[in-house]
């Protein structure tokens, strides 16, 4: 099942002393719930591959879901899912070497995230909903395009930019599998704390167990 909690990482996150063990963490205290995105634009592929192959393990042992963004390399060698856009490898080319492993795809409206999908994206981004300090200058889309996405796309649809605990429902009542955030978890004193405040507000659905899957 596609978590519906994804934790999406950026430099400056990665940056911060002891990420990689805040990062095991919390793989460990939600287990299959979560998703954990390492997404490194200033990093050398030999930093992030170290970091992933650190985290690996944990993944494999928790059951919680480790994604290399923008790295089909990096994510082959340590056999975790792939995160696109669209300045990456096409969908496509990603999809024929990545095989079964988990693929997402990060769009801004339906036609691209339409394209993801046909192409072999198992999962797509769509942003930026709300207003967001990692995108200051794009204009929020607001829930409206996942309404307008989500119910004709073929694949789950992760709500992403300004995303708060209590705009979880709305987003979940018009068509959002689930969501992912940066500075919710990430920017917070309590990051585990955080992290199940937007579980709780995704309800029983985004636990191991829960009754419908992706």
């Amino acid at each position: 099942m596609l978590p519906r909690l994804h934790l999406v990482t950026d430099d400056g996150v990665l940056a911060a002393p002891g990420f990689a063990a805040r990062a095991a963490g919390l793989m460990d205290a939600l287990g299959p719930a979560s998703a954990l995105h390492l997404r490194a634009r200033a990093h050398t592929a030999l930093s992030l591959h170290a970091l992933a192959a650190e985290l690996a393990p944990v993944a494999l042992r928790t059951g919680s879901l480790l994604v290399i963004n923008d790295r089909v390399d990096i994510a082959l060698a340590v056999r975790a899912g792939a995160h696109l856009h669209a300045g990456s490898l096409p969908v496509m080319e990603a999809r024929r070497l990545m095989h079964h492993a988990p693929l997402g795809y990060s769009a801004h409206g339906l036609e691209e995230a339409a394209l993801a999908a046909a192409q072999g994206a198992d999962y797509v981004f769509l942003g930026t909903i709300y207003h967001s300090a990692s995108h200051p200058g794009r204009a929020p889309a607001g829930p409206a395009l996942i309404a307008d996405v989500a119910p004709v796309l073929s694949v789950p649809v992760i709500a992403i930019g300004g995303i708060t605990p209590a705009r979880v429902a709305e987003l979940r009542e018009v068509g959002a599998w689930g969501v992912a955030v940066i500075s919710g978890v990430w920017a917070v004193a309590e990051p585990l704390a955080a992290a199940r405040a937007y579980l709780d507000a995704l309800g029983d659905a985004a636990r191991p167990g829960g009754a419908d899957r992706a």
